[in-house]
């Protein structure tokens, strides 16, 4: 059975992912800061963003394929054949993710190094922006955003207006501005495509998003470097040429490279926080938070270390309403939806319409369970019911008269809720694909959604001859009667 996208394709549950994420944004950010800013041993003067920005590249591009190797997930890429051999190359979608992802790997790392602007200043500015196209882009894909959610949307906002309002004496020219601007750029980009590409549910479908994106990122990074470079075009040209030059002679090449690499393990955490099936309004300020945290844990730290002012008191207020968000994230997987038991426990049965399958698997258990002492409540629902109030199809009525298993009178088809969800015991559907749909609805019930039969979808009769649904209730009784033998006692 399928898991969670997170918590199985990357062995960390969403607040695991969150930690490891505030972990490793912690010495990237001040490390980057540091080096730009004079600050690291051995460097004698700062470093300029794009100076820095080619080395960093080349750390990101050596440290991928290692984890991709240690986890063993190169299986996952897309492979062409060119010239009679299967090479490694992303689909043209994947190229796009990639080539979104580098902007925002770039322009994270260049807005650290703009000199008058604080680390949490360019925090705010990205992780603001980007909470505020998070709901815009689920309303576009038409998902569903959850109370909750917004909640933690609306307290992550005010903690950014808290800290904006307390942040003063800063200088942030135009190229701060167009760095934060492509740096959003690239989300819109980026969230676009994962939307539609991946953050299904399906632990192999993340993954291949996951491995494609990552492969692709890392070399357009690089490109947008060399080619600049290569052509020398104004005084940021110049830069990049010496990013690639006389700088890599230089101790600052150590601290510059260790970014790429401490950038790849941000890109592994976050991807991963992105990718969980929830929403955007859901999953950004669980790493928006997370990446702030960090901006003020680093910042105070460099205080420490180096002299630069701490960040104001206000600072201090935005995090008291940054744990409230994360507190609100915490929520529906902390407190778990407590399923209906004691007199009465529900069962689920979930297809596509509610006019065959489900309905007769839900007949099918009544019967079953009509000689269990315990008491369960039987229902069926549809995950794409066009026509509700829709009744029991006449073949449906058919074959479940032949097999003298009572019909349910008064049969309407309705469509499946996440309340209904919460509710229950075990919801079964007929079709992995259906499953995923389900977890995508009430994410916090992944654990009881089961495919009925987990070795083979159950197939949608509707149109096809009588003896079609003859052989669709002989699979669907089989398998009822061995989940109903799995049901622990009340």
């Amino acid at each position: 059975m399928a898991g969670g996208t997170a918590r199985s394709a990357a062995g960390f549950g969403i607040f695991g992912l969150a930690v490891g994420y505030f972990l490793c944004y912690i010495p990237y950010s001040g490390l980057v800061k540091a080096l730009s800013s004079g600050e690291v041993p051995g460097v004698d003067e700062p470093v300029g963003g794009l100076v820095l920005l080619p080395a960093a590249a080349l750390g990101q591009l050596v440290a991928m394929p290692v984890f991709l190797t240690a986890v063993g997930w190169w299986h996952y890429a897309h492979r062409r054949e060119i010239g009679g051999r299967r090479l490694i190359l992303p689909a043209r979608t994947m190229l796009w993710a990639g080539f979104w992802m580098a902007l925002i790997i770039g322009t994270t790392t260049l807005n650290f190094t703009f000199v008058g602007a604080s680390i949490l200043l360019m925090m705010l500015l990205m992780r603001g922006g980007v909470l505020i196209l998070s709901p815009v882009v689920d309303l576009a894909r038409r998902r569903r955003v959850h109370g909750y959610s917004w909640a933690a949307l609306i307290l992550s906002l005010t903690a950014v207006g808290v800290a904006v309002w307390d942040v003063d004496g800063y200088v942030l020219g135009v190229g701060g501005v167009l760095s934060v601007s492509v740096y959003l750029l690239g989300y819109v980009g980026r969230f676009t495509i994962m939307s539609k590409a991946a953050k299904t549910g399906d632990p192999d479908v993340d993954r291949r998003y996951f491995v494609d994106e990552h492969v692709a990122a890392p070399v357009f990074q690089l490109a947008l470097c060399a080619v600049p470079a290569a052509l020398g075009l104004g005084a940021w040209g110049r830069e990049l040429r010496s990013g690639f030059t006389d700088f890599l002679l230089t101790p600052a090449v150590v601290p510059a490279f260790l970014i790429g690499v401490l950038y790849e393990s941000l890109f592994v955490f976050g991807t991963w926080i992105y990718l969980d099936r929830r929403e955007y309004t859901w999953a950004v300020p669980a790493n928006r938070c997370a990446s702030l945290f960090a901006g003020v844990v680093s910042a105070f730290a460099l205080t420490a270390l180096t002299g630069i002012p701490r960040p104001g008191n206000g600072q201090l207020v935005a995090l008291a309403f940054l744990v409230a968000a994360v507190a609100v994230l915490s929520w529906p997987a902390v407190v778990r939806p407590t399923p209906r038991r004691g007199a009465h426990r529900l069962l689920v049965f979930v297809c596509g319409g509610n006019t065959s399958r489900s309905p007769m698997a839900a007949a099918i258990a009544v019967k079953e369970l009509a000689t269990r002492r315990e008491e369960f409540e039987v229902a069926s629902a549809g995950l794409t019911v066009r026509s509700p109030g829709a009744p029991l199809v006449p073949e449906a009525v058919t074959v479940l008269t032949e097999l003298d298993v009572p019909v349910p009178v008064g049969h309407a088809s309705r469509a499946l809720t996440a309340e209904l969800c919460l509710s229950s015991e075990a919801i079964y559907c007929m079709t992995q694909a259906q499953r995923h749909a389900i977890i995508a609805l009430s994410p916090t019930t992944a654990d009881r959604t089961y495919v009925l039969d987990p070795d083979l979808d159950v197939p949608d009769p509707s149109g096809a001859p009588l003896d079609t649904y003859r052989t669709t209730a002989h699979l669907l009784g089989q398998a009822v009667h061995t989940r109903l033998a799995e049901l622990p006692p009340a």
